[in-house]
């Protein structure tokens, strides 16, 4: 497809909108439209597309072969303009008590957003930017002055503190749970959501299985591009997911998840913050890079770059 015959970018923003948020009222009520147009854009993408980007025989809906390539082009496509965007705007800011930090969406959803209350309440005069990208391991880009990344704490990038460890467990919505108590389905036979991020780092249900010496999953259950739309998903009652602690502890708190008889993993990867060495000397960096580290309750430098 040329780029004369794209179709119009709205149609994009309105499906990457359904995807993300998990149902066409939710992205409806994001874009401040009807519900009706929301159908009615899905349905004019699929007619310049020329194939059904979802399979409307099912409850709710699920994407076809077709939405699954579409899917993935909207997600990285848009989340590169809104990297760009925040970029630009981040190298246009002048004033110093200002802080950009990269993470993951998860990372910045289930996080570190509900904790800036508390860093507010210590350090007002500090502006903090979040700036999500699709990776568990944001690069250091124009603009970026702190990154949150899950992995080894093997880069050379910049300043390595160790923020905290991980450990997954299969979490799901608590109707869910006693459903599946009630039919006695076991590990095999769970109707699974998966994330499919593309980062080798990511655990994955074979993976998790493997390790903990559970049988491999049958089912094909329903996949998603991040972790965000997997736990709306969980949080809907859709499927079990593997929680990742970082994400999932408060959700549990609340009882909004609740965690099923299955082990508990701790990956070998864990989460880091990398300060770039031409930001370390600046204060609100340093305020921040310091509260994240103490918050968590480590402070040690694991890599020096």
């Amino acid at each position: 497809m040329s780029a004369q015959r794209l179709p119009p970018l709205r149609l994009f923003a309105v499906f990457e909108a359904v995807l993300r948020s998990g149902s066409p009222q939710r992205a409806a009520a994001e874009l401040n439209v009807s519900q009706p147009a929301i159908s009615q854009a899905i349905k004019s993408l699929e007619t310049h597309i020329g194939a059904p980007l979802l399979d409307r025989s099912t409850r709710p809906p699920t994407l076809t072969e077709a939405g699954r390539i579409l899917q993935r082009a909207v997600t990285e496509g848009l989340g590169r303009i809104t990297e760009a965007i925040a970029q630009i705007h981040a190298m246009q800011r002048v004033s110093p008590g200002s802080v950009t930090v990269a993470c993951s969406v998860g990372t910045a959803t289930y996080w570190l957003m509900p904790r800036l209350t508390e860093f507010y309440g210590a350090h007002g005069d500090v502006s903090v930017n979040v700036m999500t990208t699709a990776q568990g391991t944001p690069p250091i880009t124009p603009g970026i002055d702190l990154a949150i990344r899950y992995g080894l704490g093997n880069w050379t990038d910049g300043r390595v503190l160790t923020l905290f460890a991980e450990s997954v467990v299969p979490v799901c919505h608590p109707s869910l749970r006693q459903r599946l108590q009630e039919a006695g389905q076991g590990f095999d036979s769970l109707p699974l959501l998966h994330v499919n991020s593309g980062e080798d780092s990511w655990l994955s249900w074979r993976d998790y299985a493997r390790a903990v010496g559970l049988p491999e999953p049958r089912g094909t259950g329903r996949s998603f591009t991040n972790y965000v739309q997997a736990t709306q998903a969980a949080l809907d009652g859709h499927g079990v997911m593997l929680g990742w602690e970082s994400n999932t502890s408060d959700l549990i708190r609340r009882g909004r998840l609740v965690v099923l008889p299955f082990p508990r993993l701790q990956p070998k990867e864990a989460f880091y913050l990398v300060i770039p060495p031409h930001r370390a000397d600046q204060p609100a960096v340093r305020t921040l890079a310091d509260w994240l580290s103490g918050f968590v309750g480590s402070e040690r430098p694991v890599v020096q770059g």
